[in-house]
């Protein structure tokens, strides 16, 4: 029996390279709503950037998708143990609460993987996307682009309205630290990005 075609994506594991990350909620329900569950995805990917050794540069949570800009450190695990830090307990934890509320989209969220076999997905399935950036135009083009995201989707007029964006951070570096937001590390120096 053939296995349906899936979506592969190659990461390319280079050091001193920046990674733009995109990954989607399943079937890009648009599941990233309510502050709450935002703040659990915040602090999933700080845990995961610490244990894993990656400076996260930049990020916005739009509401079916999530963009990361991130920069291995020296001993920094793979981009694949990072996504998976980062995923798998933030779906368990909303999972956990889907159930304890007993809530109608818990139903929605479990899938038939074959018969008699059932599973939770809050993530759509595969790695995402990935791209590697090392020219400081790109990661400047890359910075813009994850920031822009609500405002072309029409979700704020400005980028530094979204709150769940990294947009505030770099326009507006003296603002006061949102506690609910992941803190961000900056590039080191041979990027030469003079803009951040």
């Amino acid at each position: 029996m053939d296995q349906p075609h899936r979506k592969r994506v190659k990461h390319f594991q280079e050091r001193g390279h920046v990674h733009e990350l995109t990954f989607s909620c399943f079937q890009r329900m648009p599941l990233l709503t309510n502050d709450s569950w935002r703040t659990l995805l915040a602090q999933s990917v700080v845990r995961a950037a610490e244990r894993h050794q990656y400076r996260l540069v930049a990020f916005v949570f739009m509401p079916e998708h999530v963009h990361l800009l991130v920069l291995p450190e020296r001993d920094a695990s793979t981009i694949s143990a990072l996504l998976n830090a980062i995923k798998r307990p933030y779906s368990y934890r909303i999972k956990q609460l889907l159930l304890n509320s007993q809530c109608d989209l818990l139903e929605k969220l479990t899938i038939r993987q074959r018969p008699g076999v059932t599973t939770f997905r809050y993530w759509q399935e595969g790695p995402g996307y990935d791209r590697n950036l090392i020219e400081p135009e790109s990661i400047i083009a890359a910075i813009d682009y994850i920031h822009e995201n609500p405002v072309k989707r029409g979700l704020c007029e400005r980028a530094i309205d979204w709150r769940w964006s990294s947009a505030r951070r770099f326009v507006e570096p003296e603002s006061p630290l949102d506690r609910d937001l992941p803190r961000l590390k900056p590039l080191p120096a041979e990027f030469a990005i003079k803009e951040l």
